[in-house]
Formats: C-alpha cells, structure tokens, sequence
C-alpha cells in the first residue's frame, strides 16, 4: 500500500518501496552502462577531503580527475537536502530519540557523544570495510562483488546484533 506509514519528518506520504527500489536501480544500471562508474558516499566525502588534503593518499586521489563528478553530486546531496526541509515545512533540532530514550534514558549531551562515537565508528568500518554501505549493498552486490557480499551481510548483522542488544537485552523484553 502507497503511503502505508507516515514518515517521522512533518508527517509526510512515503514513496512506495518498490518505486523508490526501481529509482535506485535506474541509477546503478544508467552509471554502470553509460558512465562505466560505481557510486558510493564514502568515495564522493574522500574525493571532498582531497581537495584540503597534502596528506600523500589524498594527493593521490586529488590528482586523478575521473573523480570530479562526484564533486557536485556531493553539493547536490546537501542542496537537495536543505531544499526538501524548506519545501517540506522546514526543520529543527529534536533531541528525542525514541524507543532509546525509553531503554538508556541518555541527557542531550550524552546523546550527541554517542551519535559522535557512533559515526566514528562508521567512519571506521567504511575504512576497514574499503566502502560504505551504499556503495557496497548497492552497487557492489548489483555488480556481483563477493567482498561487497561479505561487507553487506556484516552491516546487516552488526544492525540486527546491536537493535537486538538494546532492544530486548537491557529493555528486559
């Protein structure tokens, strides 16, 4: 059913998933078939730390110019971003953060502490991992990459693992 749940941000109408799957794909066979490119968030932010970067791999990166499109995708994110909060009916800061609130009852400042280690270790794992969880669930597994396989199924567990952990560990249920 199209607009079955409502999303959190101003109680808007979600696309339907299958629609939204078939956009995903759209883009993924069009860069694959026409553009020869995989695209991910992680290799887009490392070719953004690139160009402020004398660091030698980011020299590396910065230096080879098949990755300046990802430049203004990039912009394009935030732009798009902050043109759907102002069209939507605008945004702002909310501390809540649901079911965790309940379970952990963390303060403002602890929760930004965690959601700063949390990215972290996001950060961390995209490193270990050589992609984020677009690039390889998306595009590696739609490409036939076994890592990418590998990686995927490590992010889905390590989610399920931790929801598990929180959820029904220390909320006793």
């Amino acid at each position: 059913m199209f607009g079955e749940y409502p999303l959190i941000l101003n109680d808007l109408t979600p696309i339907h998933w299958a629609l939204t799957g078939l956009m995903i794909a759209g883009v993924v066979v069009g860069m694959q078939w026409f553009l020869n490119r995989s695209f991910g968030i992680s290799s887009g932010l490392e070719f953004l730390c690139a160009l402020g970067s004398k660091a030698p791999h980011f020299r590396q990166v910065a230096q080879d110019r098949s990755g300046a499109w990802r430049l203004p995708f990039m912009v394009g994110l935030v732009v798009a971003g902050a043109l759907s909060a102002i069209t939507s009916g605008g945004w702002h800061l909310m501390g809540d953060s649901g079911m965790l609130d309940q379970v952990v009852g963390l303060s403002d400042p602890q929760k930004f502490l965690w959601m700063f280690g949390g990215g972290l270790c996001i950060g961390f794992g995209t490193r270990l991992a050589g992609g984020c969880t677009s690039g390889h669930g998306i595009f590696g597994i739609s490409t036939f990459q076994w890592p990418s396989l590998v990686a995927t199924l490590s992010f889905m567990g390590a989610g399920a693992g931790t929801t598990f952990l929180i959820y029904r560990v220390l909320n006793g249920g």
